[in-house]
């Protein structure tokens, strides 16, 4: 507001000297003003002291500022009322709002932060690691697509243990909880039992082996097994047998094939079925050299290793499509134990595919497995 040159108290002594009979005229030439500006001063100020002319003007500058607070506060109410549809906690989303609000309604940003409370640097952060975010991002969608039932602990593994990405796992997190992609859990009701002697970790490969079978169908309802046998320290699978049937001949000829090529191990473990504990299973054993650990009953907790490798099995890919052959469920797990072995991180090893930790190791190491 443009403030005046005279004072108070000259404005007051000119109005007192026309109401003195002292002409209009001469007193605008005598104190170089116009006559409007005269007329406006008595239409204003005229039967006023210098007290009550003070009083005047700071009620008239209060007002001024409560109709400028009257308006912003009513501009507010009407772009908030326009913008925000839900509560908006992120400050990421609450700059969007103000961006969006100084674009449309050509508001000042000071006035736009206030409203949707964030500081002017906020409002003019740049993210710098924007692509970078979108790259993670593609990842996690694609990892979540492909495996539909691993979490972030597996995504992330992949990432960094082998696809040897950098990103910190907090960041990695926060893209992943965006997306919503975390899995959901039930929990499941547990009986409370006696708390079983864990199983000591082998600490060199073929120390102990793990085997077991596990049952399934074809689309026109053929029920088939699968004999799964894996190295107890580094989780690797070794074998994946699918068959109608899978006889002791069988089990025999597939160990044969495993050893051929991985050497044989010290000890076996497997459950008490009649494959398993069968006179020809306990010759070959004996030939070889080989113990034969076969669990107590009724105690699947004793063959843990192969109990979790079968989880894996049938979560990952046994339930994810139907088979119309044996041919197809065997090339299946052929390719699936490929990737298993050289790709899928493993939290059993440090989140690491089986074959890292093998490479880590010699079979020299002897050391006693129970």
């Amino acid at each position: 507001m443009k403030t005046s040159k005279f004072s108070d108290s000259q404005i007051l002594a000119i109005l007192k000297q026309a109401e003195a009979g002292a002409p209009v005229p001469e007193l605008c030439r005598e104190h170089g003003m116009s006559s409007a500006t005269f007329y406006k001063w008595r239409a204003r100020f005229g039967g006023m002291d210098a007290s009550m002319m003070a009083r005047l003007k700071e009620l008239e500058s209060e007002n001024a500022r409560l109709k400028k607070m009257y308006a912003e506060e009513r501009l507010k109410a009407d772009i908030l009322k326009e913008a925000i549809g839900k509560k908006v906690v992120k400050p990421s989303g609450r700059r969007e709002l103000a961006q969006k609000a100084v674009q449309d309604k050509s508001i000042p940003v000071r006035l736009a932060c206030a409203m949707f409370g964030i500081s002017e640097t906020c409002y003019r952060y740049q993210p710098r690691l924007a692509d970078e975010n979108a790259e993670i991002a593609d990842w996690l969608l694609q990892l979540t697509t492909t495996h539909r039932n691993w979490g972030f602990g597996m995504c992330f593994y992949y990432l960094r243990n082998v696809k040897r990405f950098d990103w910190n796992h907090k960041r990695v997190r926060r893209i992943y909880r965006e997306l919503e992609l975390n899995l959901r859990i039930r929990p499941k009701k547990r009986l409370k039992r006696e708390t079983p002697d864990a199983l000591l970790v082998p600490e060199s490969i073929n120390h102990c082996w793990s085997m077991d079978f596990m049952h399934d169908q074809l689309e026109d309802g053929r029920s088939f097994r699968l004999l799964n046998i894996i190295d107890d320290f580094n989780r690797e699978g070794l074998a994946i047998e699918a068959d109608f049937s899978l006889p002791s001949e069988r089990v025999v000829r597939t160990l044969n094939q495993v050893i051929e090529w991985r050497g044989k191990p010290k000890q076996i473990r497997s459950d008490n079925g009649p494959e398993y504990i069968s006179a020809l299973l306990a010759e070959w054993a004996a030939r070889l050299a080989i113990e034969l650990k076969v669990i107590q009953p009724g105690n699947p907790q004793q063959n843990a290793y192969a109990e979790q490798y079968n989880r894996t099995v049938r979560g990952e890919w046994l339930d994810q499509s139907l088979f119309s052959s044996i041919a197809e469920v065997q090339e299946h797990a052929t390719e699936w134990l490929w990737f298993y072995n050289n790709e899928r991180p493993n939290n059993a090893v440090g989140g690491v595919p089986p074959k890292y930790k093998k490479t880590l190791t010699t079979p020299s190491s002897t050391s006693i497995v129970h």
